[in-house]
């Protein structure tokens, strides 16, 4: 971003007179006067506290300017104020102005499980034939889809976007900022459904990414649910599908596993066998949803192989590690629902290993009414056999263990913590490990289980 203030000023409709301001350069864009940088424009946001107690530190750690809100007086000390309605609503503004003014390509992707992993992924593959942006870590609401977008460089060809969304309309609004060439959704399953009573509610707020999608854009979808197949029936964009199934547009013919990365092949190119850096046959979906984006956009052959080969995933998403014991640690702590838990277990009992399995599980949040079912459900993953020890954090996670000491797995074995008792969980998995284990860590990102990982893992 390189804009200065009388061109910001018109972009967000500024209600007074910057002309002494007008040609100061601003260079990007914070809303954290901690982590604002030298040219930034502060956005004054209100959460806990009102982020315009915080304009004068933003200033003397660099700021060029600030939003300001009208129904906020001040008093003139020199400093360039840019003032408007709403900062919240002048930022997503002028990020659809930057937007417009770049003019990339825009992918947008959402779902469920799997969309910092594909949107990683997409980047990558196109990361190998153009200039390109990507959500940066976890900034996919209204506040990170319009920074993601003002801190494009004026050369972006491509940017990738992800979208959240806990609530009805959010991905509407985002959707309609960015108006994307390809809209994509990863899948459906029980993120949320706290707030949204069903799976069938939550494909209809998901299906919201296409109500910005441009008329001759693409929507490309995990063509194996059929809550999405129903709905993308009704849009008159041009469509893709991926998945396991045959009749996708996308599928894969082979897969095979190891310890460290997946080896798989597709039909659209049955004699090229494609890499990706990590386990679990369900990111063999999310890469192909990538692949397809890639295929949209004329990326060869192989391009994908390279670009799927060395994708930088964002921090805290599935990952090895080694532990101080010279364990495997596989950390999956940034978020946990129950569709990822289970898939993550299937992978971990497939995976040939001969130590013990660990595994340590915290509150999966945001489930409402049927936290204590879909938490207790999680047993039919887990047994003696294959899970040797499990370690249970939260509250939500009572329902598991109570579920799990029904079922007869072994009390000796299973241990429940409250999630404020980490320092017990961190002594007692120091005491138990031993250096030829395998250890899982998952669980919402509420429970902050990156704690228990950093005493764990080697230094």
């Amino acid at each position: 971003m390189k804009m200065n203030i009388a061109e910001i000023a018109r972009a967000v409709d500024a209600q007074n007179d910057i002309e002494q301001w007008s040609e100061i350069e601003v260079s990007g864009v914070a809303f954290d006067s901690r982590k604002l940088k030298n040219g930034d424009l502060f956005v004054p946001l209100q959460g806990a506290r009102d982020g315009h107690e915080f304009v004068a530190t933003a200033f003397q750690n660099g700021a060029s300017a600030t939003l300001w809100a009208a129904d906020r007086s001040y008093e003139d000390d020199g400093y360039p104020r840019i003032v408007v309605d709403d900062p919240l609503a002048a930022l997503q503004q002028l990020g659809k102005y930057y937007l417009h003014k770049i003019n990339p390509l825009v992918v947008a992707v959402s779902g469920s499980n799997g969309k910092t992993t594909t949107k990683d992924m997409i980047a990558s593959i196109l990361s190998t034939q153009m200039n390109v942006t990507k959500t940066y870590a976890n900034f996919n609401n209204a506040i990170g889809v319009p920074v993601t977008l003002l801190n494009m460089e004026s050369n972006t060809e491509a940017v990738v976007v992800e979208m959240g969304m806990s609530h009805f309309g959010e991905l509407d609004e985002l959707s309609k900022l960015v108006t994307p060439d390809i809209a994509v959704l990863t899948m459906i399953g029980e993120a949320h459904i706290e707030f949204f009573g069903s799976r069938d509610r939550i494909a209809d707020a998901k299906m919201e990414i296409t109500h910005g999608l441009r008329e001759d854009g693409t929507f490309v979808y995990n063509g194996d649910e059929p809550l999405l197949r129903e709905r993308a029936k009704d849009l008159k964009q041009g469509q893709k599908t991926f998945g396991r199934q045959l009749d996708n547009d996308i599928y894969a013919t082979s897969v095979e596993q190891s310890d460290h990365d997946l080896r798989f092949k597709v039909n659209l190119w049955p004699d090229e066998e494609f890499t990706i850096p990590m386990i679990g046959e369900y990111n063999v979906n999310n890469a192909m949803a990538a692949m397809m984006v890639g295929h949209l956009l004329h990326v060869t052959p192989s391009h994908l192989k390279i670009g799927l080969a060395n994708v930088e995933l964002t921090e805290n998403r599935a990952e090895w590690l080694t532990g101080q014991q010279g364990e495997k640690i596989l950390s999956d702590v940034y978020n946990s629902n129950p569709t990822a838990v289970k898939e993550v277990l299937e992978t971990l009992n497939e995976l040939p290993e001969t130590g013990r399995r660990l595994i340590v599980l915290g509150d999966m949040l945001e489930l409402g009414d049927a936290s204590a079912k879909l938490h207790a459900g999680l047993v039919t993953e887990i047994d003696h056999q294959h899970f040797q020890k499990v370690f249970l954090v939260g509250n939500e996670m009572t329902a598991l263990k109570d579920q799990l000491l029904a079922d007869g797995y072994p009390a000796a074995d299973l241990k429940h913590y409250a999630s404020d008792d980490q320092d017990q969980l961190i002594d007692d998995l120091q005491k138990t490990i031993q250096a030829d284990d395998i250890v899982l860590l998952k669980g919402s990102h509420g429970i902050h289980l990156e704690n228990v990982l950093n005493a764990l893992k080697a230094k």
